[in-house]
């Protein structure tokens, strides 16, 4: 259990990385700081030593508590040989197997891996920085959260940076941030899955795409560009988004009107990733309609599970574990300061049984 000092102390801290108390400015005093965290002074005057330790603040006898300009302190090596790991999730999904690949790398030069999750939520980004940042990390591997979105957080990083503390970002990255990156090619992801379904003789498609995240954004963008490469059906093409706190009750009410309304009815479904995949399938079953007969669907990632439902689901692949290890290797070489570069991954397609030709497919199509 987290005891008290350690959680005044982190909130401090975060406010502090994220400039909210700014270098020099003066903190609140121990009496205000026991009526804001409602603590004994004690329990104030511990964290207090703990943040002087860390140079982040100092005292003037008789003048109170100060931010200290802890950007110029030399920052203490890291002798645990930590690295903290922050992604959206953590126990399911591909992540586990991204986890893996990176505490497989990593554990070969003595190194362990400290991971948070966020939920995709930026306040837990926020506050999971600043916790593993107690930790005298050696560095740290991010995935962001809701990429598209402005970064709220990017004083953080920023701060993070100006520390020496070797940071990448993986499956996205914030702008205005030099940060070293591995990503999927998601435009060519959308373009991709969407030219399949083209080739196969769909014109109608419907494309699911998460808008808050860049992954969605770019894949929505790939998809539209597929169409544009044929502008013969490009009116036929139709984008759903949504965003991550949205129920997905409403997300399949918005579907159940476009696959059950009388005329124009799609044939086929691109979604965001297998996970939305997986739901539409089981609510396509649920409303009496079958798959791949009556709407093909398709996905990305190749979650793990994808090929044992039914239909097995046609996907594009994720590299998973293959990105953990490079990952892993990246981080190792930013600490040893050997140069790096950042890796973009090319989509492989993976054909199952969600996905079928329908009548008159266009053969200009076929190998797209």
């Amino acid at each position: 259990m987290t005891k008290k000092y350690e959680l005044v102390k982190q909130d401090i801290s975060e406010k502090i990385l994220s400039e909210v108390y700014k270098v020099n400015e003066k903190l609140p005093t121990e009496s205000e700081l026991m009526e804001i965290y409602q603590v004994s002074r004690f329990t104030v005057r511990h964290a207090i030593g703990e943040l002087e330790k860390e140079n982040f603040v100092y005292r003037i006898q008789g003048g109170g508590m100060f931010v200290n300009d802890w950007k110029s302190k030399p920052r203490a090596i890291a002798d645990n040989k930590t690295i903290g790991l922050i992604t959206t999730h953590i126990a399911d999904y591909i992540f586990p197997n991204i986890i893996t690949g990176i505490d497989n790398y990593i554990s070969n030069y003595g190194y362990s891996v400290l991971i948070a999750g966020t939920q995709n939520n930026p306040d837990k980004e926020r506050k999971s920085l600043t916790n593993l940042l107690s930790n005298q990390l050696s560095g740290l591997i991010i995935e962001p959260t809701r990429s598209a979105l402005s970064n709220v957080n990017k004083n953080i990083y920023e701060n993070i940076k100006s520390m020496g503390i070797p940071m990448l970002f993986i499956n996205a990255v914030y702008d205005g941030l030099d940060i070293p990156y591995l990503i999927m090619d998601d435009v060519k992801i959308g373009e991709m899955a969407t030219n399949r379904l083209i080739a196969l003789g769909h014109k109608q498609i419907v494309g699911i795409f998460k808008v808050d995240d860049k992954q969605g954004i770019h894949r929505m963008n790939g998809y539209i560009k597929a169409y544009q490469g044929h502008p013969e059906i490009s009116n036929l093409s139709e984008i759903m988004m949504y965003q991550t706190e949205e129920n997905k009750v409403n997300l399949l009410k918005r579907l159940y009107t476009i696959l059950t309304r009388p005329k124009f009815v799609p044939t086929a479904i691109v979604c965001y990733n297998d996970q939305l995949a997986i739901q539409v399938i089981n609510f396509v079953k649920e409303i009496g309609l079958k798959v791949p007969e009556d709407l093909s669907v398709i996905g990305v990632d190749d979650y793990q599970f994808s090929q044992f439902i039914s239909p097995a689901l046609t996907t594009i692949r994720h590299p998973q574990e293959r990105m953990g290890l490079d990952a892993g290797e990246m981080i190792i070489n930013m600490i040893n300061k050997q140069p790096v570069t950042s890796k973009i991954y090319e989509p492989e397609i993976i054909q199952r049984d969600s996905v079928r030709a329908i009548e008159h497919a266009n053969d200009a199509y076929e190998g797209t």
